[in-house]
């Protein structure tokens, strides 16, 4: 049977994230358009040129810090933040597109895709970052918990 579009972008997201090099959580990301074309994918992982997690190690898995706390010292950059810059750099406008993610936004991915024209989250997994939802409904962005089907 022919999946839906959400099910056919959650899948791929699902591929990205195996790109990840983070060693707490492999996240992968689709940015689609309106009409269903895919304008850009993103996974976890260190930034452009810099040593990975599993080749440096994790400073927060050592530090011993919950996830969805003190992201500003993790050497990753997120899938949902990887999509909107490589777009940025590229020149691939976000505007009105939805983005596939296999987790929950955090905040700072929220204002990023906010920022980036994104107005629908479709997400998989749960992150513990309720301050996420608001900040998502507070800047007209639909945050939708991904319902599979059995």
């Amino acid at each position: 049977m022919r999946q839906t579009w959400d099910e056919y972008f959650m899948t791929i997201a699902k591929q990205v994230a195996t790109r990840s090099t983070c060693l707490r959580r492999q996240v992968g990301a689709v940015a689609v358009s309106p009409d269903n074309r895919i304008l850009g994918t993103g996974y976890n992982g260190a930034l452009p040129g810099a040593p990975h997690c599993e080749e440096v190690g994790c400073l927060r898995e050592k530090l011993g810090v919950p996830s969805g706390q003190r992201q500003e010292i993790c050497r990753a950059q997120h899938a949902e933040a990887n999509v909107c810059n490589f777009a940025a750099r590229a020149g691939v406008k976000l505007e009105g597109a939805t983005m596939y993610v296999t987790t929950q936004p955090c905040c700072t991915c929220v204002k990023a895709m906010a920022t980036s024209g994104i107005r629908k989250v479709v997400f998989d997994a749960e992150y513990p970052d309720e301050f996420s939802c608001q900040i998502a409904r507070e800047a007209g962005m639909e945050l939708i918990k991904y319902e599979h089907k059995e």
